[in-house]
């Protein structure tokens, strides 16, 4: 209602001016508040007088799968667009679409969504905000039925950092660490291809300070 919107970073990054239309066929000025790329999310301010029509967030920490999920956004142009579908998988690591330089786990759904849809709202059936839409694995560039989100859960901590920072502050170790597979295991003496191998640790990092060891 104060007029603060949820987005994709990846919407914004890199924009000179941000305009923002409502469903009554209004059109304003907006200015970004802050964006975080490892979650690839940002935060914008409606430059006008309110209040603003909001939406409800829901809780993705209770949604299951199979769960029915609701997408709504401009997928090619086609304004307030909505698609139907389930919840098709939780936590669903984002390096396992090949993206390395992001840090969430996702909601997968076959709803559909396309160019267009991201930084849109995914709803459950009782109107609530359970994720942002922001990515799609597709080898043809359109819907092949695999769809993500970030979930609702991600988004209000990240808002809550970024409305109030302008930034998002995390935790970290610095080290590198790789999988022990069944060739190191054998190498290290182990009888079974289990834990981490930390293949690096950082200067003047946690871990370092920690004494941890390459």
């Amino acid at each position: 209602a104060d007029g603060l919107i949820m987005t994709n970073s990846h919407v914004v990054n890199g924009s000179d001016k941000m305009i923002v239309g409502l469903t009554n066929g209004k059109k304003y000025d907006a200015k970004l508040i802050g964006q975080d790329f490892f979650t690839d999310l940002a935060v914008l301010k409606i430059e006008g007088k309110g209040p603003w029509p909001k939406a409800q967030l829901g809780d993705s920490a209770k949604i299951k799968v199979g769960d029915w999920a609701i997408a709504v956004g401009n997928p090619f142009g086609l304004e307030n667009t909505v698609t139907l579908g389930i919840i098709s998988n939780l936590n669903r690591d984002v390096a396992q679409l090949g993206i390395s330089d992001k840090r969430i786990d996702l909601i997968q759904t076959d709803a559909a969504i396309n160019p267009g849809n991201s930084g849109g709202p995914l709803f459950n059936l009782s109107g609530e905000v359970i994720g942002v839409n922001a990515q799609i694995y597709s080898r043809t560039g359109g819907f092949m039925g695999v769809s993500f989100a970030i979930p609702s859960d991600t988004v209000n901590d990240v808002y809550y950092q970024l409305k109030t920072k302008g930034k998002v502050s995390r935790g970290w170790l610095g080290v590198y660490i790789q999988e022990i597979d069944d060739k190191l295991a054998k190498s290290f003496g182990m009888k079974k291809s289990k834990g981490a191998l930390v293949s690096k640790v950082l200067p003047n990092s946690p871990a370092e300070k920690a004494k941890i060891q390459q």
